[in-house]
């Protein structure tokens, strides 16, 4: 059911981290090849709007909303209908993700370089945001809180959220995104949601989409939408572009991502979603399997990979992996992910091997079972999460330890951060210095702008410092 890798005997420093990168098991997906698949749906919603985005529903969700953005009554129905338990879970999940998002805000800080000169640091929160909670093969309202939440506590001061429309949902929530998420989208104050999926859903942000010729009533709020400043008889805003989009997504959210930035800041462009656990003996076969399978349900292209010194452990857990894979509710799925080259049992020769290996592989989530888990996972470089011991398993991560689940994917731990509060943050430089600090340093700005050739750099300092100087 899943492959192995037997990498014993070969160095990881004398195959380097790019040598490892190569033979690792990676899914079989190019966001460069979707591009052109994307580039005409967001020119479409750049240049047809509302209409635009009614064609993509139907085409690709096989629905068609009554509204674009979900009316209030909806929203207020979702919430009315949350399984008790369901709202007391993700009660729960967002005080523990406000509780660790918080204590992430930066301090402001200014510093004084000299006497008379200051350089401070603000941190400025971006004015408006588009959250993408995915739609396809899960229900995903836990996504709803890992990117609101930050959001708020960043001091955001406008958010939306797109999430795609649901054709199997009935009666008030007919046409519109999972009850589930739009419930969850409530609870946290969220009356801004959108029935917008894929790239469609981020092209929606960028650009922004006015509401078209007979549909007033797409504002959700009886058609009270954002004015125009265009002059008098333009349409309102149906969503006004924002300036930052986050949330995982398919490849096609990924690759409209790509082709957009600039046009609208994107956290990071998440791929299939991924498992990486560095084992040894002392590690339950049973929890490993089942962290495996956790992990492969989400999507046939998900990566789950075991990296272990120990064969006897590989073979324990391939043992449990068929029975647990047999009873599991997403067999198919699961089979297809396991069996993918994305996924893999990985054998080292040692732990410090091993160590080599997930830093090559940065995965978007590291387990570490063993013995000595958390002075592993202190050398650890690359991983979006880490997860250490035998009791911090992913699906906690996902849903309630009070971390944040939008995690870099596909390598990209290497440079690239999890969703945080820092990514709704601008930090901003603010410069004050008086007339004799500035005099005092001048010469020297003087004498590295005529090393730059530019000499007039230097003249603003000395129209400053030495009036007439110049005249």
């Amino acid at each position: 059911m899943i492959s192995r890798l037997d990498l014993r005997g070969s160095s990881p420093a004398t195959l380097g981290p790019r040598g490892l990168r190569d033979v690792l098991p990676r899914a079989e997906y190019d966001v460069a090849d979707a591009l052109e698949a994307v580039r005409p749906i967001c020119d479409a919603v750049r240049d047809r709007g509302a209409a635009a985005l009614r064609e993509y529903g139907e085409r690709f969700d096989g629905v068609v909303p009554p509204h674009l953005r979900v009316p209030a009554e909806v929203l207020q129905a979702a919430l009315d209908a949350l399984d008790p338990d369901v709202r007391s879970a993700l009660e729960e999940s967002i005080l523990r993700a406000r509780r660790v998002h918080a204590e992430q805000m930066p301090q402001e800080h200014t510093t004084r370089v000299v006497d008379g000169g200051t350089v401070g640091h603000r941190w400025i929160p971006v004015t408006r945001v588009g959250l993408y909670v995915p739609g396809g093969l899960a229900v995903y309202p836990s996504s709803v809180v890992m990117n609101v939440v930050p959001a708020q506590e960043a001091g955001v001061e406008s958010l939306a959220v797109a999430s795609p429309p649901q054709r199997d949902n009935t009666g008030v929530f007919a046409g519109y995104p999972h009850p589930t998420v739009l419930g969850a989208c409530a609870l946290l104050g969220v009356d801004e949601v959108y029935a917008v999926g894929g790239a469609q859903a981020v092209a929606m942000f960028a650009y922004g989409v006015r509401d078209d010729a007979g549909d007033a009533d797409d504002t959700g709020d009886g058609g009270a939408a954002e004015a125009s400043d265009d002059g008098a008889g333009a349409r309102p805003d149906l969503c006004a572009p924002v300036d930052l989009v986050t949330g995982p997504g398919n490849v096609y959210v990924a690759s409209a991502k790509r082709l957009l930035r600039g046009v609208v800041g994107i956290d990071a462009e998440a791929g299939p979603t991924e498992i990486a656990i560095l084992a040894d003996d002392t590690a339950d076969p049973a929890h490993l399997a089942a962290d495996l399978v956790s992990q492969a349900e989400h999507d046939p292209l998900a990566a789950s990979v075991l990296v272990t010194d120990s064969a006897g452990l590989a073979e324990r857990v391939e043992a449990a992996l068929e029975r647990q894979v047999r009873a599991t509710k997403h067999h198919e799925r699961v089979v297809a992910a396991l069996s993918g080259r994305q996924s893999a049992i990985v054998l080292v020769d040692d732990l410090e091997a091993g160590r080599a290996v997930v830093d090559a592989y940065g995965a978007e989530h590291l387990e570490i079972q063993t013995a000595n888990a958390p002075e592993l996972a202190r050398r650890i470089r690359n991983a979006g999460a880490i997860f250490v011991g035998p009791y911090s398993p992913v699906s906690l991560g996902d849903y309630a330890a009070g971390s944040n689940h939008v995690l870099p994917t596909s390598g990209t731990a290497a440079f690239s951060s999890g969703l945080s509060v820092y990514a709704f943050l601008r930090g901003v430089q603010v410069i004050e210095y008086s007339q004799e600090a500035l005099a005092e340093i001048g010469p020297r700005i003087v004498a590295l702008s005529h090393a730059e050739d530019l000499p007039g750099h230097g003249d603003a300092i000395l129209a400053r410092t030495q009036p007439g100087a110049g005249a």
